[in-house]
């Protein structure tokens, strides 16, 4: 005798307040917005980026119905706790279940649910994106902890008048909203979670965006019809005809799995891989910016050394390694992401006011300022490891400090 038994749940999202694909709004505004600590000093080439705490009250000063946030810790709380007083409604989707500024949100009639990420993936819920009125929304690295505004370089996107795209990320919040208090992620989903756009159907919009659409990881947390984090960047690398500029905290090709009690490491080429290939055999010139900084495991200089060897025999061929979100096999296979590919139509009047032709810029300046060093050809990568340490610690205050230095290999 035999008793099998099959469960599938269908998450539904919350109410869309009437916004389809069809009614949707494609006039979006996409702004970089940027946090640079006070004691980094940058040139400021051209026109200055909008600040970080700048974009976030922005959009909460537009805020009439509602706000959903997936991020962690406590920056703008108070702006937070006043939502109330206006009649805002506030969800937040985190995995921090003893968070003394959650409660009092919650006490103030903010909703709160909470992810059980070791449940699912043993991973950490790293997304950080808010989503204002199912129309204007923001997607970058800072999370909500004081240092992103204080001791942090960050980067990322505010985009207003999108409800399209704001849709769509609405439904990924929504995806996590649902996973609240379970430990399975169920077999049956409901359009209310699925992609509205992906990598080979791009939201058109009606400014100088030819194609935009979200990607997430890890691969579980994906609904149907959503592009995978490691697919997005694979196609932007694929399709790249000249240059491809990387700036990433950690570059580390490696998963960690547990089995049987026991760690085990391997190689991870998804990346890795399409990087070599653009250099070698497309002769795509290549930057990449890695931050040093506590935690930059050692392996890293291995791997990036490996990189640079590539070009030493092959004629026209450039790969140059000097310095945000963490390319890790780990992070992209366990942790929750959000990333937004834009791809521009092209056009010479807007040469420049692009947010590609921005992101260009903030990348040459980074890589252009005194703290980016590039890597040497050591065999000694343990030594200048411990080297390169002992000399960032100067800069470092007394108080806990992890922003993301750009002193560089």
């Amino acid at each position: 005798m035999a008793v099998l038994i099959f469960s599938s749940v269908d998450i539904w999202g919350d109410d869309e307040d009437g916004i389809t694909e069809e009614n949707c709004s494609r006039d979006c505004q996409i702004v970089l917005v940027e946090n640079i600590p006070e004691d980094l000093s940058l040139p400021l080439d051209g026109r200055p980026h909008l600040p970080l705490s700048l974009g976030f009250n922005t959009l909460l000063d537009q805020a009439k119905h509602s706000v959903e946030v997936v991020s962690p810790g406590q920056l703008l709380f108070q702006r937070l706790l006043s939502l109330k007083s206006r009649g805002v409604k506030l969800k937040i989707a985190s995995s921090l279940t003893n968070s003394a500024e959650l409660k009092t949100l919650a006490a103030h009639n903010a909703e709160i649910h909470f992810v059980n990420m070791t449940a699912f993936t043993r991973g950490g819920l790293h997304s950080s994106f808010w989503v204002v009125d199912r129309k204007h929304i923001y997607i970058g690295s800072a999370d909500m902890d004081w240092r992103s505004l204080s001791k942090r370089k960050e980067l990322g996107v505010v985009v207003y008048n999108c409800s399209c795209l704001a849709l769509d990320l609405h439904r990924v919040f929504s995806f996590y909203w649902q996973l609240h208090e379970r430990d399975y992620i169920p077999s049956i989903w409901s359009k209310r979670v699925t992609a509205i756009y992906g990598r080979h159907d791009a939201l058109a919009t009606t400014q100088r965006h030819r194609g935009c659409c979200l990607c997430t990881s890890p691969e579980l947390f994906c609904a149907r019809d959503r592009t995978r984090d490691v697919d997005a960047i694979h196609q932007v690398i694929q399709n790249a005809k000249t240059f491809i500029f990387i700036s990433v905290t950690d570059y580390l090709p490696l998963v960690s799995r547990s089995f049987r009690g026991t760690s085990v490491t391997r190689y991870w080429s998804a990346i890795d891989e399409v990087i070599r290939e653009a250099v070698v055999l497309r002769g795509v010139r290549v930057r990449l910016l890695i931050s040093f900084w506590k935690k930059t495991h050692p392996l890293t200089f291995n791997f990036v050394s490996s990189l640079k060897s590539l070009c030493m025999q092959l004629p026209n061929c450039s790969i140059e390694v000097v310095r945000n979100h963490d390319w890790v096999g780990s992070d992209l296979a366990i942790n929750t992401g959000v990333g937004l590919v834009v791809k521009m139509k092209n056009s010479l009047e807007d040469r420049g006011a692009t947010i590609l032709e921005q992101l260009k810029a903030a990348f040459e300046r980074d890589w252009k300022s005194r703290y980016a060093k590039n890597l040497l050809g050591n065999k000694d990568q343990q030594g200048k490891y411990r080297n390169l340490k002992q000399g960032k610690m100067h800069m470092e205050s007394k108080e806990e400090n992890k922003w993301n230095n750009p002193l560089s290999l």
